[in-house]
């Protein structure tokens, strides 16, 4: 399962079932799980973890220095669940001591190619990036969302849950969940309609969600306490209108 031209490090812990390409190259201080697929060409340096099931395919680069002019070398790591699609060309680059020392990659995420995910990036499990997607340092993506092809995302902002944002966005701020966002810069369209019902979420969940974001996202900056009190009934009857208030409410970059 192991190509003769592959290199592997001998401190490198590659589990027997994986199957690694020609001349790839697995780097010191990596881990590679159960059935994981590594294609030809790629490149995989530690300190690395690479779980189960995954398929990472070829001219990909994981695990390598981040791109930050102040990384000191110390306290970085990436860790990278089950499941995963990591199609060609992908860039994915370890944490930095200054931002908590790891980039974290959940479970059954597809990322499209020439998609860059930088240092110290906090990515969930179920999510979508289209080709050439990308997120700057610090960034945060809750699971479900979807990057639309070419998006571009500003370090320390937070993606939602259930998100979507439309090919080419240009995201300088917070994304807050089940919002559908597009535009250079992005601004908010509404609730994510479609994606929410694939995935199970009913009628009045949604019509809760919607009129959420009507009385409390549309009218940003209109302080209307008889709206958010509406919204806060809202929240204890449904816990996804309670998820997107407390995100909206939380401290970050603002609201798109």
């Amino acid at each position: 399962m192991i190509h003769p031209t592959a290199v592997i490090d001998p401190s490198a812990r590659v589990d027997e079932s994986c199957d690694i390409g020609p001349y790839a190259v697995i780097g010191a201080d990596v881990t590679i799980g159960q059935r994981t697929r590594i294609g030809p060409h790629a490149v995989v340096n530690g300190p690395t973890t690479i779980g189960d099931d995954n398929h990472i395919f070829q001219f990909t680069s994981i695990g390598e220095d981040p791109q930050d002019l102040k990384f000191d070398g110390l306290d970085s790591r990436l860790e990278i669940g089950n499941k995963n699609r990591i199609r060609e060309f992908v860039t994915i680059n370890r944490g930095t001591s200054g931002g908590g020392g790891v980039t974290r990659i959940g479970d059954d995420n597809l990322v499209m190619a020439y998609v860059h995910i930088a240092h110290d990036c906090m990515v969930g499990s179920n999510t979508v990036f289209a080709n050439s997607a990308s997120l700057a340092g610090h960034v945060t993506v809750g699971d479900y969302a979807i990057l639309g092809g070419f998006s571009l995302v500003h370090q320390f902002s937070r993606i939602g849950a259930h998100s979507f944002a439309g090919m080419g966005s240009v995201i300088n701020k917070d994304v807050p969940p089940y919002l559908l966002v597009s535009g250079h810069y992005a601004e908010a369209k509404g609730i994510n309609k479609q994606g929410l019902k694939r995935r199970g979420f009913d009628d009045k969940e949604i019509a809760a969600l919607q009129k959420t974001f009507v009385k409390v996202l549309r009218r940003r900056g209109v302080k209307d306490e008889s709206a958010y009190a509406e919204v806060d009934k809202l929240a204890m009857e449904f816990p996804h209108v309670r998820e997107l208030l407390q995100f909206v409410r939380a401290e970050g970059r603002g609201m798109v």
